[in-house]
C-alpha cells in the first residue's frame, strides 16, 4: 500500500509512528488524592480503583512509546493573564504543578520534543493554530490519568506530550473543532518517520458542576449514552452544542470536547476498520463526579 492510500484508509505507511489505541478517564482531583494519601483500599474508593485494574493490565501489554495527553490546566500554568485555546508541550520534561497543597509526589514528566515538534509544524500547516509551550507545569489533569494507567512507578515508563485544551474559560472550542482537530493530529503523527507507537488520551468528564444552584449534578444516563456514542457514531456525537453539555452533564462536563480529540485521531475515521473496545467501566460518585473510562484499540 502506497504512503498516500495507507493515509486515505487509516492504515501507516511502513517506518512511521502510529496510533495504537487511545484512551479516555476522568481526571478527578480527588482520586489524585486518595493515591497521595494511601487511601485507595477504603471502601468508599475500591470500586473505583478496582474498575482501573484490567486497564493497568492492558497496558503492561500494550505498553506504548509516547503518550499523546489531551488535558485542561486548571489555572496553574495557564490563568487569566494567557487562555489559550490549544496548547501543546514541546519540552524535554514537565515538573508536577504546585495546585495548592504542595507538588503531588508523582515522577516528573518526560517529553518527546522531537515529535512534539514534528506535530506542531504538521498542524498549524493544516490550519490549527496551537500556541507552543517550553516551559510547563503539568497539574492533577494529567498526573491523575497517568497514575490510574500506570500506577505509582518510580518513573512513568512511557514518553509524554501534553496537549492542553482550554476548557475553563469562555468561549471554548466546539466538539466539532476538537473532532476535527484529532484528525489533524493523527494525520501528523503518521507523517512522523520513526516507528513510534504512540496513544492518544482524552481526559476530564464525565458530568459534574461544581458551583452554583446546580453544585453535584450528575447524569448517569446522558454520560452512558455518550460513552455509547463516542464508540459507534463519533461524527455524529461531534455535533453536539456546548448548550446540550452545559445542561445535561453540567458546566464542567464541557471537558468531554477533549475526549474528541483522541477519538477523531482513530483509524475509522479516515475509513479504516473499527476499533476494538478493550475496556469500559463507568463509577458514581468519585468526590461529586461522574467517572468514565474506556480503552479502544484501533
Amino acid at each position: 500500500m502506497g504512503e498516500h492510500a495507507a493515509r486515505q484508509t487509516g492504515g501507516t505507511p511502513a517506518g512511521h509512528a502510529r496510533i495504537t489505541a487511545s484512551v479516555y478517564t476522568s481526571h478527578v482531583p480527588a482520586i489524585g488524592a486518595a493515591i497521595d494519601l494511601g487511601k485507595t483500599g477504603e471502601d468508599y474508593w475500591k470500586p473505583l480503583f478496582a474498575g482501573y485494574e484490567p486497564s493497568k493490565q492492558w497496558m503492561r501489554e500494550n505498553k506504548p512509546d509516547v503518550v499523546f495527553l489531551v488535558y485542561n490546566d486548571h489555572a496553574t500554568s495557564f490563568d487569566l493573564g494567557v487562555i489559550p485555546t490549544f496548547a501543546i508541550g514541546t519540552a524535554a520534561e514537565f515538573q508536577p504543578a504546585d495546585e495548592g497543597y504542595g507538588p503531588r509526589p508523582v515522577p516528573k514528566v518526560i517529553g518527546h520534543p522531537e515529535l512534539a515538534s514534528h506535530i506542531a509544524q504538521s498542524v498549524i500547516q493544516q490550519d490549527f493554530d496551537l500556541t507552543i509551550v517550553n516551559e510547563l507545569q503539568v497539574d492533577h489533569g494529567l498526573t491523575v490519568p497517568m497514575n490510574l494507567l500506570f500506577g505509582s512507578p518510580e518513573a512513568w515508563p512511557v514518553k509524554v506530550i501534553p496537549f492542553h485544551v482550554n476548557v475553563v474559560q469562555y468561549p471554548v472550542p466546539s466538539g466539532a473543532r476538537c473532532f476535527a482537530l484529532g484528525q489533524a493530529i493523527r494525520r501528523a503523527i503518521e507523517s512522523y518517520d520513526e516507528p513510534l507507537k504512540v496513544q492518544i488520551w482524552g481526559t476530564g468528564g464525565m458530568s459534574h458542576q461544581l458551583q452554583g444552584p446546580r453544585a453535584g449534578l450528575i447524569n448517569k444516563e446522558w454520560d452512558n449514552k455518550f460513552l455509547d456514542r463516542l464508540i459507534a457514531e463519533p461524527a455524529e456525537l461531534a455535533k453536539v452544542p456546548h448548550i446540550e453539555y452545559v445542561r445535561e452533564a453540567g458546566s464542567e462536563g464541557i471537558e468531554l470536547v477533549m475526549w474528541l480529540i483522541a477519538r477523531g485521531a482513530m483509524a475509522d475515521v479516515a475509513g479504516g476498520p473499527a476499533p476494538k473496545l478493550k475496556h469500559r467501566f463507568f463509577h458514581v460518585p468519585a468526590s461529586n463526579t461522574a467517572v468514565g473510562h474506556l480503552i479502544l484499540e484501533n
